[in-house]
C-alpha cells in the first residue's frame, strides 16, 4: 500500500522528455467545471430568475482573438434551471467583472451604468478641452459655482447641527414625562368620578327599592293590624265624631247646672269607654235608665234628644238623678261588653 502513494517516479538516466509525444488538442477545447452564477440573471426564454451564488456544471473554453494587457478571456456555457436554454458570459478584466453574452439579461446594474455613464461624460469633456480654450474657462467657472454652493450647503448643515446640539433634550424628556404624568392623573380621575357616579346611582336604585319594599310591608303590617282587632272595637268606632257632637251639645245647653253634671259624666264615660257604634243591632244591647223623679226628667229631655240625635242609631248615654242612683263605671281596661253588662245590672236593680 505504501508504493501506490509515491509520488516522485524513479527516472532512468538515460530519459529524454523531449521523446515523448505530444497531444494534438484544438485550441478552443471546453472543459467542464464548478462555479457559481457571478450576479442575478433572467432567462429570456421561459423568465426563470437566476440568483447570484447559484452553482452550475458549466463548460469553459478559450476566447480566440480577445486579450488584455496579454491576458486570456476566458467563456462558460451554463444551462437554465427551467427551461435548459443555454446562457453563455464571459469574463471581464479590463472592469474586474463578466460580461453577459447570450440567453438572458442581466439585473440589478444600475450602479454600473452610471459609473459607465460618469466615465463617458468625463472622457468627452476632457476631449473638448483639448480643442477649445474657451470651453476650458466656461467648465472651471461652472466647477466654481458648483464648489461655492456647495460650500453654502455644507455651512447651513453645520448650522443647523450647532443648532440642534444646543437643545436640552433632557429638558425636553423631562417635560415629555411631566405631560404624560399629567394625562394619566387626569385619566385616573375621571376614572374614579365615573365610577363614584356609579356607585352613587347604584345607591340610590338601591333606597327606591328599599323603600318600596319597605312600604310594601307597611301596608301587609296594616292590613294584619286591622284584621287582628278586637271585634268589639267597633263601639270605639267613631270617637272623635261623637266628642264633637257633645262639645256642640254642651255649649247649647251650658245654661243649666244639670247639663254641665252630664257633661263631665259624658266625657269620664268616653274617655274610659269610648263612643258607640251606629250599628243600631249594637246600640239596642244598651238599656237606658229610667229615673223616677219627674223634676230630672224634664231638666234632662234636652240633652236625651240631643244625645239621641248624636247616636243616631239609639245609642244610649248615661243618665242620672243623684249620685246614690248612679252606678260608677271606672273600669278601663276591661271590655266594653262586661261594662254594657254593669249597665243593665244598675238598670235592673233600680227597678226592683
Amino acid at each position: 500500500m505504501s508504493e501506490r502513494k509515491v509520488l516522485n517516479k524513479y527516472y532512468p538516466p538515460d530519459f529524454d522528455p523531449s521523446k515523448i509525444p505530444k497531444l494534438k488538442l484544438p485550441k478552443d477545447r471546453q472543459y467542464v467545471v464548478r462555479l457559481m452564477a457571478p450576479f442575478n440573471m433572467r432567462c429570456k426564454t421561459c423568465g426563470e430568475y437566476i440568483y447570484k451564488g447559484k452553482k452550475f456544471n458549466a463548460r469553459k473554453e478559450t476566447v480566440q482573438n480577445e486579450l488584455y494587457l496579454g491576458l486570456l478571456i476566458f467563456r462558460f456555457y451554463i444551462k437554465c434551471t427551467r427551461c435548459l436554454a443555454e446562457i453563455t458570459f464571459k469574463t471581464d478584466p479590463e472592469n474586474t467583472d463578466y460580461v453577459m453574452e447570450h440567453g438572458a439579461t442581466r439585473n440589478f446594474q444600475a450602479e454600473k451604468l452610471i459609473e459607465e455613464e460618469e466615465k463617458k461624460i468625463q472622457q468627452e469633456r476632457e476631449d473638448e478641452e483639448l480643442n477649445n480654450p474657451m470651453k476650458v474657462l466656461e467648465n472651471r467657472t461652472r466647477d466654481s459655482k458648483l464648489e461655492m454652493e456647495v460650500l453654502e450647503n455644507l455651512q447651513e448643515l453645520k448650522e443647523l447641527n450647532q443648532r440642534q446640539a444646543q437643545v436640552d433634550f433632557e429638558g425636553m424628556l423631562d417635560k415629555y414625562k411631566d405631560m404624560e404624568r399629567r394625562q394619566k392623573e387626569r385619566e385616573q380621575e375621571e376614572d374614579e368620578r365615573e365610577t363614584k357616579e356609579m356607585l352613587e346611582r347604584a345607591l340610590v336604585k338601591r333606597l327606591r327599592d328599599s323603600d318600596s319594599e319597605d312600604e310594601a310591608e307597611d301596608a301587609n303590617e296594616r292590613g294584619r293590624k286591622h284584621t287582628a282587632d278586637n271585634p268589639t272595637d267597633i263601639l270605639t268606632k267613631d270617637v272623635n265624631t261623637g266628642s264633637q257632637v257633645q262639645r256642640n251639645t254642651a255649649a247649647s245647653t251650658s245654661g243649666s247646672s244639670s247639663v254641665g253634671v252630664k257633661k263631665q259624666k259624658l266625657e269620664s264615660w268616653e274617655r274610659s269607654v269610648g263612643g258607640l257604634g251606629e250599628k243600631r243591632s249594637l246600640g239596642s244591647l244598651v238599656v237606658r235608665k229610667k229615673p223616677a223623679d219627674s223634676a230630672s226628667k224634664a231638666a234632662s229631655a234636652a240633652p236625651r234628644e240631643a244625645a239621641d240625635t248624636q247616636t243616631g242609631a239609639g245609642a244610649a248615654k248615661p243618665e242620672s238623678s243623684s249620685a246614690s242612683r248612679e252606678q260608677p263605671i271606672t273600669s278601663q281596661s276591661g271590655s266594653s261588653l262586661s261594662l254594657l253588662g254593669a249597665y243593665t245590672d244598675s238598670d235592673d236593680s233600680n227597678s226592683d
